[in-house]
């Protein structure tokens, strides 16, 4: 308690202290350190519930929250505690976990297969999603190959009518072309002949008509 008055300032105990990937031959341990505590690296005492071999693990300058513990035996008991490395000194050590290590013929649990199998599964998910991305961008791509295709036909079509509008534009037309008229030009009207009206009288009557024209009585002598 002497050195607790001297350093009010060291840092609590860690908690949520839990052992996981347990193997025939190692493990790993895992803490919480509370917040707003100035933590500078951490110290493991591992322990054999036997008592055969005790190891002390201590590390600082780091803010590691687990630690891998190796060169274990296999199917054996032990005991760890984990202090908290501070500024001013270690803190207390943490409640006593105890955990068993596997057998050798246990090294690869029967939830490894299944671990495998999550993670074929995830490939196999992974494999199907880029299978459908590529689908739809050859889909896509199909439709963009349609439309231009399309296009393209759409404008040939266009530019046909165009030329054969204007070829039709340009060309002379026979029907309407004047006819060309034969040697002597223009036709000219042909003169109508004075027309001569000759009356019969009978003798006697001389050139009483004086309406006759003169001609008409040179014929009939008065």
């Amino acid at each position: 308690c002497g050195l607790c008055l001297a350093h009010p300032d060291r840092p609590p105990s860690p908690v949520n202290v839990t052992v996981t990937q347990l193997k025939a031959n190692s493990a790993t341990v895992s803490w919480d350190v509370p917040e707003g505590d100035v933590v500078i690296g951490y110290a493991i005492l591992q322990q054999r519930q036997d008592g055969q071999m005790q190891r002390f693990i201590r590390e600082v300058n780091t803010t590691n929250r687990a630690c891998v513990l190796w060169d274990l035996a296999e199917d054996a008991d032990y005991i760890i505690q984990v202090q908290s490395i501070g500024l001013y000194g270690e803190s207390q050590a943490s409640k006593r976990v105890h955990f068993r290590t596997l057998k050798e013929t246990d090294r690869l649990p029967s939830n490894s297969s299944n671990q495998g199998d999550i993670t074929m599964e995830g490939l196999d998910k992974d494999r199907q999603l880029q299978t459908g991305e590529i689908i739809i961008i050859v889909a896509v791509l199909l439709m963009w190959a349609a439309v231009i295709a399309l296009f393209c036909r759409q404008y040939d079509i266009i530019k046909d009518n165009d030329s054969n509008n204007n070829k039709e534009k340009t060309k002379p037309s026979s029907e309407h072309s004047t006819p060309e008229r034969p040697s002597g030009g223009l036709l000219r009207s042909k003169k109508k002949s004075p027309s001569v009206n000759i009356i019969e009288v009978a003798p006697g009557w001389g050139c009483a008509w004086s309406q006759l024209p003169s001609h008409a009585c040179r014929a009939w002598p008065c």
